[in-house]
């Protein structure tokens, strides 16, 4: 597994780099045998460290981990934990998507894009009050897939990914499908219907 271990504004000793490799590599044969690569980004906040974690562990499938403490070692026990925490839940569900993936075709690809909202006073007339109104800049893109996945996949897909939405396409009617995590808790799915 490659493993790219970079600090923002942080000076990374080689021990701390040496076990974010060893403890990686550890997880990753001990849950899944063959991730492709990790990216592992130390930053510090105020007073404390944080350890943002990102692993390509199959063709679609990505897990995150964060964590947080007073020093970069914690920050990285912490985030890791997470990652262990997510694959022991979905472990049995993990090895089936896994084994099942060679016989699945390919995701579609897609666009993804990061907008940025921008306020702009409309003066044009100056006896009306000045009224703002929201523009949206594209401020990145970058290529995204949208897997074929059963609906309980999906779910177990944006959990290990530590995402808050995920849209995929329903093996059951082919048609776009979207999974949301609710502020309540509980996991929301928009599935299109036929109107009539």
């Amino acid at each position: 597994m490659q493993i790219t271990v970079s600090g923002k504004q942080v000076d990374l000793s080689d021990a701390l780099r040496t076990r974010v490799a060893q403890q990686l590599d550890a997880v990753a044969t001990k849950y899944f045998g063959h991730a492709l690569e990790a990216d592992v980004t130390f930053g510090r906040a105020r007073s404390f460290f944080t350890c943002d974690i990102n692993v390509h562990a199959a063709r679609g499938l990505v897990l995150r981990g964060e964590g947080e403490a007073a020093d970069a070692h914690s920050a990285f026990d912490d985030a890791s934990e997470h990652i262990a925490k997510r694959l022991r839940r979905y472990r049995r569900r993990f090895n089936e998507h896994a084994r099942d993936l060679a016989q699945r075709e390919r995701p579609q690809a897609a666009r993804e894009y990061i907008l940025r909202e921008e306020e702009e006073t409309d003066a044009a007339d100056d006896s009306a009050p000045a009224q703002a109104t929201a523009h949206a800049t594209v401020i990145a893109e970058q290529p995204a897939e949208i897997a074929l996945l059963s609906v309980s996949d999906a779910v177990m897909c944006m959990d290990l990914a530590d995402q808050e939405v995920l849209m995929f396409r329903n093996r059951t009617t082919g048609e776009l499908n979207v999974v949301y995590r609710r502020s309540d808790g509980h996991i929301g799915w928009i599935e299109p219907t036929a109107v009539g």
